[in-house]
Parts: C-alpha cells; structure tokens; sequence
C-alpha cells in the first residue's frame, strides 16, 4: 500500500509541458521504432519457443520472457501516445538575449561556483549533462530573465540565488 498523497499539493500530479527539442524527438522516435522492431519481434519468437516445450506454470523462461514482453508492449504504447502529444520547438526564439525553452545557461551562486544547465522537455532530462526540465523550479525562476539578471529559486536546502553569466542558444538539428 502507497503513502496518501494530498492530490492538489502532488508534484507528481502537476501537469508536465508537452516541449521537446528536435534532438530527444528523434531520441524517443528511435526508442519507439527499436521496441518495435526488433524488441517485441525478439520476445514474442522466445515465448513461443517457450511455450511449445509445454507446461508453462513450470516454465520460468516462458514466465519471465512474458512477462518482459508485456513490459514492452506497455513501453512501445506509452511511447506512441507520448510521441502524438509533443510538440517540437525547432526554431530559436526571438530574443536570443532572454532565457527560454532550449537555452544553455551559465549561472553562478552567492559562493562565486558556476553552473551551467540546459532548459529542456521534461522526457529529456538528464542529471549527467545537467539539463533540467522546463517544468523544474529553478528553470521557471529562470524563464524570461536576461543576462546579469537575478533568480532565487527556493529548494529543501533553503533559498539560493543565481546570477546569469551567460546564455547561449544552438541552432536546432531536424
């Protein structure tokens, strides 16, 4: 059994922004069509050889091959009706000089250290290169903000305070 959760105070109940960059389309298009194609194929070949040994409730590579294909099929339709609801930003913004969707910002904290993160769809994120989702609250403190401009984003850890440094934009790859 699950913790109650108060669904209005739920972040994971908020709705996520449907932005991706042309990059992670083609990342989550190339997932999609390799579960597809050569995954399910792959899976269903191996239960069938599975089940044709005969007694399935003994059978644990029958049992685990089913269970990996269902996960798989699960997997290739939350892909496909994820991939018919984004929408593609594949143009730079009009004001390079302000911080939105895409953006490579350098930023630096109140001890002098410098971050630099990249504003991203929430299905690209990625802690190693550090790019953040659009949705993430130090991205919605940053949205709209200018070179040597100010964002306190407030964490667990308590308040911090960024200054811009810098914001760079690349032209999209389709």
């Amino acid at each position: 059994m699950t913790r109650w959760r108060d669904p209005a105070k739920d972040p994971r109940q908020e709705p996520k922004s449907n932005l991706i960059t042309p990059e992670g389309y083609a990342r989550l298009k190339g997932i999609h069509d390799h579960l597809s194609r050569v995954k399910r194929p792959e899976l269903s070949t191996k239960v069938g050889e599975a089940a044709a040994l005969g007694d399935r409730s003994e059978n644990a590579d029958y049992t685990y091959n089913k269970k990996e294909l269902n996960r798989v099929i699960a997997r290739i339709r939350y892909l496909g009706k994820r991939l018919d609801e984004l929408q593609v930003v594949d143009r730079l913004p009009a004001d390079t000089g302000r911080i939105y969707f895409g953006a490579f910002v350098t930023l630096e904290d109140e001890e002098g250290e410098e971050l630099r993160i990249r504003i991203v769809g929430h299905d690209e994120t990625n802690t190693d290169k550090r790019w953040i989702s659009v949705d993430a609250p130090l991205a919605k403190a940053l949205l709209g903000k200018a070179l040597d401009d100010e964002a306190t984003v407030t964490a667990p850890g308590g308040e911090t305070t960024y200054i811009i440094t810098d914001i760079e934009y690349r032209e999209p790859s389709t």
